[in-house]
């Protein structure tokens, strides 16, 4: 039984960051303490009374393909689908104006949290569907916003992305679905494929967001275009007419979320699939890649989701299964009293704790790039959405297969259920970007261009803000000594890939491990403060002391059992790239 952890988000979103910044920005004026307990009291109750029965259920029975291309999904999604939508759920980030909730990317990050650890394969529809509301509030004419965004922030309809063809993945430059303009709209002709619920039986209508060329268009990039395709043509009334020229010829077996349907779609098999232009012609790919930006940071807090429902079942787990007399215990107690079970399971909580704080902080920093101060935040929330969801996604393979190791060879048996976690968790640093692209985009775009200025700028507040904390008490200075270090080390590593960079193979070869590298540093960076906060507390008598200082005693344990992960990555980094370069192809 899933069970969400409200007392850690709350403590993260009212203690970690500036929900006063928040309420200051137009847009969340009536953003409030009361505001956040209501929500994610309500999303708590939905994922574990709802979203969670039909998780293992789901994984089991999958989504099927019938004769006609209609694809059913597993039983109790339809009604779970039904109490997200009647409760507004898919609105949360939607304009007031378009019926949505309006609320910050900080708060959503919080129930989309709740939603992934209770149900990752039907909390899919629910995401694609808030990043095709995002990029149309981003790039949509104001007809199109006004007539797709509130069926699609009520419920009633769904969104997906349309990318990836047989040939074209990584590389879009290649995509060959075309657009041919035609009645003042287009006609799309093409296949695509890994499409997340491209086809299924929980809305009245299912938008496709697809990148397609037109005739005229230029080779490359720069010729890309994107459309609204919906399955089926809408009347001026918002009404569901005829069926639009889009097929599912097939949905993918798959290792894991085997609960969403993952499609292969046919445009214009006929007569041509009606579609409808936003933004201007070959201006698509800038369109796509807003959405995507925005999925990314919510695939990164997928991440953490299923790390978080992994380590909350091997706990149970542990604390249930008796084997063996422990070191210095008895007979009949449970394995948690082993101590290598303890460091699984503790190292494991130290972790999550840091990967949820790194993701509300990130959220928060795309929620003030709306304030005055937004090119500070829009230059840190660029640096941190490739960390987002390449570390958390990573670590996310680890610590499911920790939670499984918990569980012994009942792990490996599929009843227990927990295989799920490590099977879903497999897809996150492949879909939306592999780690690689996002280390690309870090290491070329984010440190190289401008010299290493922005990320230098970042880690030396970093190190600012450790200086500040060993102010405190004995146990602060103590804590922030474990950072010394790592943060010392992190900027000989970003001076490092500049000066090596004349040789683009180089920094490449060594890209994910500085993605790492920095993931580990900005988690250090969120467990100091999550620290200097819960020792300011305890002065409050008021406060839950114990839950204070488990607080402390996982900051400890993730700067001293994980933290210094850094100092090997930094080796590799540093001395380990020309090695491998040097590895020739018919060697391997």
């Amino acid at each position: 039984m899933y069970e969400a952890p409200l007392k850690d988000l709350n403590f993260v979103i009212k203690n970690l960051i500036n929900l006063e910044d928040l309420s200051r920005i137009k847009d969340y004026n009536d953003f409030s303490d009361d505001l956040v307990d209501a929500i994610l009291e309500e999303a708590g109750k939905i994922g574990s009374e709802v979203l969670d029965p039909c998780n293992l259920s789901g994984d089991h029975e999958g989504s099927k393909i019938q004769e006609d291309g209609n694809v059913i999904t597993p039983k109790g999604y339809k009604e779970a689908y039904q109490s997200l939508r009647d409760g507004g759920w898919f609105g949360l980030e939607a304009k007031e104006k378009f019926g949505g909730q309006q609320i910050p990317v900080t708060l959503s990050a919080a129930v989309n949290e709740i939603w992934h650890s209770s149900n990752m394969s039907l909390a899919l529809c629910h995401l694609l569907t808030q990043g095709l509301i995002y990029a149309l509030q981003k790039s949509a004419s104001e007809d199109q916003k006004n007539f797709y965004v509130p069926k699609l922030a009520s419920g009633h309809w769904t969104g997906t992305m349309n990318l990836t063809e047989p040939q074209s993945g990584t590389d879009l430059s290649t995509i060959k679905t075309k657009a041919v303009k035609e009645n003042g709209h287009y006609k799309i002709y093409g296949q695509k494929i890994y499409i997340t619920y491209g086809e299924h039986d929980l809305s009245e209508n299912i938008i496709h967001l697809v990148l397609a060329r037109t005739p005229e268009a230029p080779e490359g990039n720069k010729g890309i275009s994107v459309f609204l395709v919906p399955k089926f043509l809408p009347n001026d009334d918002g009404t569901i007419g005829e069926k639009n020229d889009v097929t599912c010829l097939s949905i993918e077996k798959k290792l894991g979320v085997k609960g969403s349907p993952t499609t292969v779609l046919q445009f214009g098999e006929n007569k041509g699939a009606i579609g409808y232009l936003v933004g201007e012609e070959n201006q698509g790919l800038n369109i796509m890649f807003e959405m995507m930006n925005h999925a990314r940071f919510s695939v990164g807090v997928q991440g953490l989701a299923v790390s978080e429902r992994a380590y909350q079942q091997s706990k149970m787990y542990a604390f249930d299964r008796v084997q063996g007399t422990p070191i210095d215990g008895k007979k009949g107690d449970p394995i948690i009293n082993h101590p290598d079970v303890l460091r699984l399971v503790s190292t494991m909580k130290a972790e999550i704790e840091a990967m949820r704080a790194l993701a509300i902080y990130g959220g928060f920093a795309l929620d003030m790039t709306k304030s005055d101060n937004s090119e500070y935040w829009n230059t840190k929330s660029s640096l941190m959405i490739p960390i987002i969801k390449g570390w958390l996604t990573e670590r996310s393979l680890e610590i499911t297969s920790n939670a499984l190791q918990v569980h012994g060879g009942m792990g490996f048996i599929e009843e227990t259920g927990i295989a799920q976690h490590y099977r879903d968790a497999r897809i996150l640093p492949i879909y939306e970007g592999t780690t690689a692209i996002q280390a690309n985009d870090l290491v070329f775009r984010k440190t190289i261009r401008d010299n290493g200025k922005s990320i230098l700028d970042l880690i030396n507040e970093i190190k600012n803000e450790t200086e500040e904390f060993s102010h405190g008490d004995n146990q602060m200075k103590e804590l922030c000594s474990k950072m010394v270090l790592p943060v010392d080390t992190s900027i000989k590593v970003v001076k490092h890939l500049v000066s090596i960079s004349n040789n683009k193979k180089r920094p490449a070869v060594s890209g994910v491990n500085y993605l790492m590298m920095l993931g580990y540093i900005f988690g250090g960076w969120m467990m100091l403060k999550t620290a200097s906060k819960s020792i300011e507390l305890k002065k409050n008598p008021e406060m839950d002391s114990e839950f204070l200082d488990a607080k402390i005693a996982t900051s400890n344990i993730y700067l001293s059992s994980i933290l210094p992960k850094i100092e090997s990555l930094a080796l590799i980094i540093m001395n380990g790239d020309e090695d491998v370069l040097s590895m020739k192809n018919s060697w391997l």
